[in-house]
């Protein structure tokens, strides 16, 4: 964070400065920090308190004081012994301070980047593979996991300070309008726009209005700002009229991307699923890449990410230099691991984060292309959960993945609901059911089929599979309502990471 008074952050927030305290945390001591979390407090902090629905923020504003905060941003005055700056709303606060921010960091000599990213898919790992070649260029702040809503992309520009050279600034949506919100607070230089799916379609209502808002942050760009679009969507495609600026086509089949634009070709993957793929880039040179990260979706993602970087100078060694080094991402995102779990022992994949219909397809390709490559055939086990806000056809969908993972080869799905969601019970239901149409039609299938309802039974059932068949793989991947992640946490304590080979 830029260093500011307390005067100049009650101006910025449009607050009033009251309740300041003599001595060291005057009204006029210095900020350098902004958190929503009083745990992070530490000396020149400023904490804003957010009223949660689990949680107040107020309640900790005294403690705060005590770690060293300089100031509250708070909605009403609190008995604590700490400067205060009271606004009607703190979460739009919040995002009042991250604007000014960047406006501080705009006005200084040196030179200053935002690309943002969004997409109904993708847009985590892309940020990940983003901050890695950014930040071998110069100094990079990106989102810490998935921070990309009105409270979460504030508190990443806050971080932004001096001598930042990028900022990376993930932008999601659950309705019109979000991320043109989120896009006033940190106009992007460059944009980018993975994919327009179904994720959210109960929240938005059509597919049509998904785009709408997905389109908000190419109509966000500053003057001029250009716009990395992935060319094999259509949806996407379309926003290219109104960028401001260039337009960078990616894409794996489109003209656009073949002929000018950032493209792969030769894409295949090993026996522990890396991609590997030769890139070409604008000017039609060519560079091998192997991704460090799993899975052959991340190609696109890797597309999208590399046109940035040589957009701003990388040169393509560099860019497969970096994305073949890089083997972290953000929790839960195809994350692998060695699990024991007493006398059974399996691979777990582990991507469960959140699901929608592409990311679940996605997932479950991943699992059939594991071993592949070396001629293995371990047994594939599909632990599924829940995918919400996909609208009326949310059950038909869920049929459909649970159809798809026997496509896939899956020797065993373990469908996961919910004992305290019927909802969620009632979708997961559906995921069985549609592996067991899908069985019955298939002669010779010995793929087994689970419904169970909590995780506790989930564990159980994948235990008993791991013990009857030596080396088996095991995918986690549904919306995080299904507690699938709270599975993964389980299990990681006994786990052991993936050796780096």
């Amino acid at each position: 964070m830029m260093p500011m008074g307390l005067g100049e952050i009650a101006e910025a927030v449009r607050g009033r400065l009251v309740c300041a305290p003599q001595g060291p945390r005057a009204a006029g001591a210095t900020a350098t920090s902004a958190v929503s979390d009083s745990r992070q407090v530490r000396e020149g902090s400023v904490f804003v308190a957010i009223a949660g629905e689990r949680v107040d923020g107020h309640d900790f504003v005294a403690g705060a004081a005590r770690d060293g905060a300089v100031a509250a941003i708070v909605d009403h005055r609190v008995d604590a012994p700490l400067a205060q700056i009271v606004v009607d709303d703190t979460v739009a606060a919040l995002g009042l301070l991250a604007a000014h921010n960047i406006a501080r960091r705009r006005a200084e000599p040196d030179p200053f980047t935002i690309v943002g990213v969004t997409g109904s898919v993708g847009k985590t790992t892309t940020k990940d593979m983003l901050a890695a070649l950014l930040g071998s260029l110069g100094g990079t702040v990106a989102p810490v996991g998935s921070f990309n809503n009105e409270i979460g992309l504030p508190l990443t520009a806050l971080r932004v300070g001096a001598r930042t050279r990028f900022l990376v600034a993930e932008m999601g949506a659950n309705h019109v309008g979000e991320i043109a919100g989120l896009t006033r607070i940190a106009p992007p230089d460059l944009a980018v726009v993975l994919k327009v799916g179904t994720a959210h379609l109960g929240e938005f209502g059509s597919v049509e209005r998904i785009v709408q808002a997905k389109s908000e942050i190419v109509r966000g760009l500053l003057p001029g700002g250009a716009a990395i679009l992935n060319a094999d969507d259509p949806n996407v495609a379309s926003m290219a009229p109104i960028a401001p600026g260039d337009v960078l086509w990616f894409g794996m089949h489109d003209e656009r991307a073949l002929s000018g634009g950032v493209s792969a070709r030769d894409v295949a993957v090993d026996g522990d699923d890396r991609p590997t793929f030769t890139l070409v880039g604008p000017d039609g040179a060519e560079q091998p890449v192997t991704l460090g990260i799993r899975g052959a979706h991340n190609v696109m993602n890797a597309l999208a990410a590399a046109g940035v970087a040589m957009r701003l100078g990388m040169d393509a060694a560099a860019v497969a230099s970096v994305l073949g080094s890089l083997r972290r991402i953000s929790p839960h995102r195809m994350a692998v691991s060695e699990v024991r779990r007493g006398d059974a022992s399996f691979t777990l994949i582990d991507d469960s984060f959140n699901a929608n219909p592409d990311s679940m397809r996605a997932g479950l390709d991943g699992l059939r292309q594991w071993g592949a490559a070396s001629g293995a055939r371990p047994y594939r086990v599909a632990v599924l959960g829940a995918m919400l806000e996909l609208g009326p056809d949310e059950d038909a969908l869920h049929r459909a993945v649970g159809a798809y993972a026997l496509d896939c080869g899956v020797d065993a799905i373990v469908a996961v609901g919910s004992p305290a969601d019927a909802h969620v019970d009632a979708l997961a239901g559906a995921i069985a059911q549609g592996a067991r149409q899908a069985l019955a039609g298939r002669d010779g299938s010995a793929a087994s089929v689970d419904l169970v309802h909590d995780t506790g039974q989930a564990d159980a059932v994948v235990a008993r599979l791991a013990r009857e068949h030596a080396g088996a793989v095991v995918l986690l991947k549904g919306s995080h309502v299904s507690g699938l992640s709270a599975l993964a946490e389980r299990w990681a304590a006994d786990a052991a990471d993936e050796p780096t080979r």
